[in-house]
């Protein structure tokens, strides 16, 4: 079970305000970065059974990350998204296709948290907010394993609609990463407007010929 001693060290610094960031979605070859900021003030206990299981959302069944994506938007003082999609992902490179994500999920708060959490080996720049980067922290730190849900969720939501619009790729099975199902419809299909065409097997030296079966 986590707890809120990472987030304690910085509101004994007399921080008021708190927030978690983590990111879901770089390593698919299609669909969007979202980004996800949780926030959180010094008033903040994790006070039932449900808070206790929050962790990283790779450890999450999809229900119960469903289920704990309501409830942290029921306890958290903030949380916002930041979507960047792929044609931005494929100018600017992944890297900073997620901090432009995690950018935009800090700036659209109402509340602006005084401190920041992030997932990772780097700090967020561009923002004037104090702040620490946590490897691996959405397995150590409650407000990132609180955001992580949030953006994993939101991503997947983001993909089962893109699903619909491109059925035949299974977005709603695989939500665009590299399986051999989606890769084998990629060879029969070639990409769709939602693919990054930046990331293997598109960016390749030659050009990218796929011939329908």
């Amino acid at each position: 079970m986590l707890d809120l001693k990472n987030e304690t060290k910085i509101f004994n610094l007399d921080y008021k305000t708190v927030a978690g960031i983590d990111e879901a979605g770089r390593g698919p070859l299609a669909g969007p970065v979202v980004a996800a900021c949780v926030v959180i003030d010094n008033n903040f206990r994790i006070k039932n059974d449900d808070l206790k299981i929050i962790t990283d959302s790779k450890k999450l069944s999809p229900k119960k990350r469903e289920k704990l994506f309501k409830i942290i938007k029921q306890e958290a003082l903030a949380v916002e998204i930041g979507v960047v999609d792929n044609k931005i992902i494929d100018k600017i490179n992944i890297l900073q296709a997620s901090f432009l994500a995690m950018r935009k999920a800090v700036n659209s708060l109402k509340t602006k948290p005084n401190y920041l959490l992030i997932d990772g080996h780097f700090k967020l720049p561009e923002i004037n907010i104090n702040q620490s980067a946590i490897v691996k922290g959405d397995l150590q730190v409650f407000s990132i394993a609180a955001a992580s849900i949030i953006a994993k969720v939101s991503r997947d939501w983001l993909m089962c609609q893109y699903d619909k619009k491109y059925p035949i790729y299974n977005f709603q099975k695989h939500k665009g990463y590299g399986t051999k199902d989606h890769l084998k419809k990629i060879k029969e299909f070639g990409p769709c407007p939602i693919h990054r065409l930046s990331f293997a097997p598109f960016k390749i030296k030659k050009p990218f010929r796929l011939e329908r079966v």
